[in-house]
């Protein structure tokens, strides 16, 4: 039986199309840990900082005990009709802690920082095409803010915040290959719904200024950064960038 590991987005679990999911927070955090780190060991110091934020009460250990077995039964339940399995041989004790013994390409954040390594590798080789491509397949796998459903202690919180990064910084290029590809036209709605939701981020600002501007929408390029210099201002106290100023001026010169 497969499994399906979704955290880019609400967490989803499957085994065998049932899902194993806890209702509670802090099982859905413990599963959530093992999750992320499918085939190698999560120690119980670990689950119990993420769950206890470092502080985890006397019964800590036979609490995190209780929530691996609740997640053990669930599994169990996936498993009905399966004679050569069961749950203590996919969610498996260890000395220091718990693994959860599934191939790490289950995890869709596995598959998204394999797809996100050949997008940058085609980049360094100027292969737009491809990069866009490899990006984009990897992009298509979110579903919304990793672990979105999931209460985040500190390390499913650093957890979440690196793939969020790395997705921000995945648009940026994958739009940029499309952009050396030609594709102005169709980032136009894409760029202008980045903007608003990131309104100081000055490459998306930039990239949207070069689509209006390839797309012979002059007046909207210079707006855009009109937008992003007054918000920079008013709430950081900075101007943006040379190099988006000098875009600037490039328009405004008709470059």
């Amino acid at each position: 039986m497969r499994f399906e590991i979704k955290v880019l987005g609400p967490l989803e679990v499957n085994l065998g199309g049932m899902s194993i999911v806890p209702s509670a927070s802090k099982p859905s955090q413990v599963l959530a840990m093992l999750a992320l780190n499918a085939g190698h060991v999560v120690t119980t110091a670990a689950l119990s900082e993420e769950i206890w934020d470092c502080r985890p009460p006397r019964s800590g250990l036979p609490t995190l005990h209780t929530y691996i077995l609740k997640l053990r039964r669930r599994l169990q339940k996936a498993l009905a009709g399966e004679k050569d399995i069961n749950s203590k041989d996919i969610l498996v004790t260890r000395r220091a802690g718990y693994i959860l013994d599934v191939p790490p390409g289950d995890v869709d954040a596995t598959r998204y920082d394999q797809l996100s390594a050949q997008g940058h590798e085609a980049v360094n080789r100027n292969d737009h095409e491809t990069a866009s491509r490899a990006l984009g397949e990897a992009l298509d796998l979110w579903r919304g803010p990793a672990l979105a459903d999931v209460p985040t202690g500190p390390q499913l919180g650093i957890e979440a915040l690196r793939l969020e990064e790395t997705r921000l910084g995945d648009q940026h290029l994958r739009i940029e290959a499309d952009l050396q590809i030609g594709r102005h036209h169709q980032l136009l709605g894409e760029l202008a719904t980045l903007c608003a939701r990131h309104p100081l981020l000055e490459n998306f600002c930039a990239q949207h200024m070069v689509a209006l501007y390839r797309s012979g929408r002059q007046g909207q390029a210079l707006e855009a950064f009109q937008r992003l210099r007054s918000n920079m201002v008013t709430q950081l106290g900075v101007e943006p960038a040379a190099k988006v100023r000098q875009l600037h001026h490039d328009i405004l010169a008709g470059v």
